[in-house]
């Protein structure tokens, strides 16, 4: 049995790998997926194997396929209800479980331990609980922030707060280790549960919607690390190996997403949201020009090469496929089509990729935000769909601003723009757009489905 779990083990682990590897560009990310679970599949019967040869009690295992077929269940309902604009909420969701199973798992295991245990594993499961309640309630915050059901909660009292909970974090374990603290390791793991906790909230709640994205990739990461503990405490080849590349990817991804917004970590974890309210204030007060739908479908039987830039907005109003109806159209008319794509475009990594995706926009036309940039100028006419904050030229302009320094897609280069928006609102960091009142920027106000819907009529009766 050792050996049809060790090869399972090995199988599943070389899913994972296999599975993230497709998972590295956008047009296999999908068959990566698939992989991936049949790989955690591998490792779900590798277990039961183990269960099996250990003789488990009926009752303890009809517990265990409960659990799993209620999982089956939920999960799949929750995926086919999901909208594409509440995927970011989804999946902070579900990396709440991840982190909700670590911390249960250390708990469990401190509840039988009666007696002092081995530094080595004393350190793994306080970790792997810290680590688990830190992601489980840093990511229902996260979550409730996304829906809109929570606001932003930042001050000198919460980053205080939060500085002297990691310190006594830290000193509990080691006054525990040296026979100073008189309770027992089930008490300290309970506290450090609690601890944990109450540090995933304080730690999510200062954070700015702007920066959410790299706080979900962070949590995440978090979440690995936690699972990869409790793998090495239970001797789990597939936890730790799962754990150690999701822990990895997480925070490759971090980086990666605070490079593309020009922040630091430190930044985005200590809440910094600089500007936000004089930014809300003044774009009530741009001088903009305002088109509609007739002008927007002249500008574009005018223009040769086009480029649409996608945002959460599109999303919102379910513009996706139209955007497709759109293409066809202007592909039947001999002009180029491309989407440009900011890397935190959306809520969360990848969203506009997956948004995209589900309209049956094939990946070849699909450009990165530098690749892009190199000949902006080319482009006759820009289509900024609910998008905002990664087109706004104050991230080059104004020192003063929350994004200055962040990477964006140079519209403001292009030879015209037409930005379609509800209204003059600002958008997810909360500062004016100076695209706006650029020469060549028009604003097509409306919902962006229904304007779209419109134009694509137009273009038909003109074909």
């Amino acid at each position: 049995m050792n050996i049809i779990m060790n090869i399972g083990y090995l199988l599943a682990s070389f899913s994972f790998i296999t599975g993230l590897k497709l998972m590295s560009s956008p047009k296999h990310a999908s068959k990566g997926n698939t992989i991936a679970a049949v790989g955690m599949l591998i490792a779900i019967l590798s277990v039961f194997t183990g269960i099996i040869s250990e003789k488990i009690n009926y009752t303890n295992l009809g517990i265990i396929l409960t659990a799993i077929v209620l999982g089956i269940v939920v999960g799949k309902q929750m995926a086919f209800k999901v909208k594409m604009t509440g995927m970011p909420q989804m999946v902070s969701l579900l990396n709440a479980t991840g982190g909700g199973c670590a911390m249960l798992l250390g708990w469990i295991e401190a509840i039988q331990i009666n007696t002092t245990i081995a530094i080595g594993p004393q350190i793994l499961l306080n970790l792997g609980t810290i680590t688990g309640a830190i992601a489980f309630s840093g990511s229902i915050i996260a979550y409730l922030k996304l829906s809109g059901k929570l606001k932003d909660r930042n001050s000198v009292f919460i980053n205080v707060i939060s500085k002297i909970l990691v310190i006594i974090c830290v000193a509990l374990p080691i006054a525990f280790a040296a026979s100073v603290l008189p309770i027992s390791f089930f008490h300290l793991t309970l506290i450090l549960l609690v601890l944990g906790l109450l540090y995933g909230i304080i730690f999510v709640m200062p954070i700015g919607g702007a920066d959410m994205p790299v706080v979900i990739s962070l949590l995440n990461s978090i979440t690995g690390i936690a699972t990869a503990l409790a793998g090495l405490l239970y001797d789990n080849k597939t936890m730790i190996a799962g754990g150690i590349f999701v822990g990895a990817a997480g925070i490759f991804l971090t980086i990666l997403m605070c490079k593309a917004m020009n922040r630091s970590l430190w930044k985005v974890i200590a809440g910094s949201n600089k500007s936000k309210q004089q930014g809300a204030q003044t774009s009530q007060q741009q001088v903009i020009q305002e088109t509609n739908v007739s002008e927007t479908v002249t500008k574009l039987l005018l223009s040769k090469k086009i480029g649409i830039v996608p945002g959460y907005g599109m999303a919102v109003a379910q513009a996706q496929h139209t955007c497709f109806q759109l293409q066809k159209l202007l592909q039947g008319q001999d002009k180029t089509l491309d989407y440009i794509i900011h890397p935190v475009a959306g809520r969360m990594p990848g969203h506009m990729n997956v948004l995209l995706a589900e309209a049956k926009i094939d990946y070849d036309y699909l450009k990165e935000m530098h690749e892009a940039n190199d000949y902006i100028q080319e482009y006759d006419l820009l289509l900024v769909i609910g998008a905002n904050d990664v087109v706004n030229p104050v991230a080059e302009t104004n020192p003063e601003s929350s994004i200055y320094g962040m990477p964006i897609i140079k519209a403001h280069l292009s030879k015209n723009v037409i930005v379609f928006k509800r209204s003059m609102n600002p958008g997810y960091a909360g500062i004016a757009n100076e695209l706006f009142e650029k020469e060549n920027c028009q604003l097509l106000f409306g919902d962006a489905q229904t304007n779209l819907q419109e134009i694509v009529e137009q273009m038909k009766v003109l074909n």
